[in-house]
Parts: C-alpha cells; structure tokens; sequence
C-alpha cells in the first residue's frame, strides 16, 4: 500500500492508542511518520520501532503540545529530519469524566489547553513547513462534541470547540491548499478511555455498546483506517467535515 508515499505526518499523542495506530498505519502506507509524545517516551520508541522493524521510516519526539516553546521544537525537529511536511493529526488528548461540581479551574485549562490550544500551536507551526504546496490537516475530535456526554462536559465542550476550529479553517485554508477534516471516533477501546472510567464490563461500556448499532466498542486501527483515507488523494475533495468513526452510535 502507497497511498502516502514519501509524505511527511506528524502525529501528536501518538506513543498509544489511536495516535499510535494512525502512526503505524500512515507507515505502512508510505508516510514518513514523527511519533509525538508528552510524556512515554519508552512507549514512544516501541511504536517506532514496530515502524522500522516492518521498513518504515520513523521518529519520535517529545513535545506537550499545550506549552508554545514544545511544539516549536517539535516542528524544527521535523524540519530537521525531512526537511518539509504534508500532514498534520492532531490526537493529542486530555480525557477525564467528572460531574460539574467537581471540575477544578487547573481541570478546565488543562483539557482546553491540549484539546484547543494545542491544534491551534501545531497548526500554526504546521502552515509554515507546508508551505505553498499545501497540506492536510487531520483534528480527531470525538462523538461527544454532537452528542455531550454526562459527566462529560467539560471533554465534551473541548471537542465542540475543535470541530467549529475545523469548519472555520476549513474556509480560511483552502485557497492556500490545505484541507482539514475531524474525525469523531464513537466508543473506542483506549489506554485513555481505560484511564478514564471506560472499562471492560463497566456501565459506561454497557451504555456505549446498547447506543453502537455494529453492537462493539472501536478499535483503534478503525480510526486509522479512516485517517489513511483523509491524509490520501482519494480524499482530495474533502475538507471541511466532520466524519463520523463510531459504528453507527447514536445520541444518550
């Protein structure tokens, strides 16, 4: 499969769950991929090397997307290694699930400072490394920002917030050739959503999998899939969207 061949990504949170399925998968389809990470990097390089071992060609690099001075680094250490870049999957997530009462003003900027702000740095850093050929922009979003979740909403407003980010750019982006898409995964199996309550046999899978027509939680490579797709020239007229990645599920 080369349906990015020679592409340079790079893809934010991407040392587990979904962000390390679209890393492998943007490999095994040609791309070469910069594995970003915050804060594992052992599991970072494990990505990597499944990359390399399988004859693709990756990097991993450190960067909290939510500080100015990281993402800055981030793009020159991609700069340095490829010299140009193509495509840009911001995955990078504060995830956690607490009813109103007990979100805390340090809770409320840290999710708004990596699920917003952190799209915005890399996008921005992004534009000058795509430069006048364009490029493609991949925000993965989430099922909750059109349907909100209970005891959800301070994840779910940060994901609302992305995707109007991701309309608007959209219209500002398109003369300088650049498309930008969300993907909304619906339930998906993660470390972060183990993480965040969503556990085997929990109530908060029961609900998911009654809502999921295709009656199972996502996988991460489900996702992947989708974002090959996005990052490829098959999908050279889309921009703009928000594609739904959730087995059919539907409002709580």
């Amino acid at each position: 499969m080369s349906a990015l061949k020679n592409k340079v990504a790079v893809v934010t949170g991407s040392s587990q769950g979904i962000g390390a399925s679209i890393a492998r998968h943007f490999a095994a389809a040609g791309a070469k991929v910069v594995v970003n990470y915050a804060s594992s990097q052992e599991a970072a390089e494990q990505v990597v090397k499944s990359i390399t071992d399988n004859g693709g060609t990756a990097i991993a690099v450190q960067a909290d997307v939510s500080k100015e001075a990281d993402v800055l680094n981030l793009f020159e250490e991609t700069k340095k290694a490829f010299g140009t870049l193509d495509i840009l999957v911001n995955n990078a997530v504060s995830q956690g699930y607490a009813p109103i009462e007990q979100i805390s003003i340090e809770a409320f900027h840290q999710s708004f400072n990596v699920n917003v702000l952190g799209p915005v740095l890399t996008i921005q850093s992004a534009l000058k490394l795509f430069g006048d050929k364009g490029g493609n922009i991949i925000n993965i979003s989430s099922g909750a920002s059109k349907y909100p979740l209970p005891n959800a909403s301070l994840y779910s407003s940060t994901k609302a917030a992305l995707d109007a980010f991701t309309i608007a750019l959209s219209k500002e982006l398109g003369a300088k050739n650049v498309r930008i898409n969300s993907i909304l995964p619906g339930a998906t199996e993660t470390e972060g959503a183990t993480s965040a309550g969503v556990t085997k046999g929990s109530d908060y899978e029961k609900m998911f999998i009654s809502n999921t027509p295709l009656g199972r939680r996502g996988q991460p490579e489900d996702i992947a899939k989708a974002a090959v797709f996005l990052a490829s020239d098959d999908a050279a007229w889309i921009t703009g969207e928000q594609i739904s990645v959730s087995g059919g599920m539907y409002g709580f």
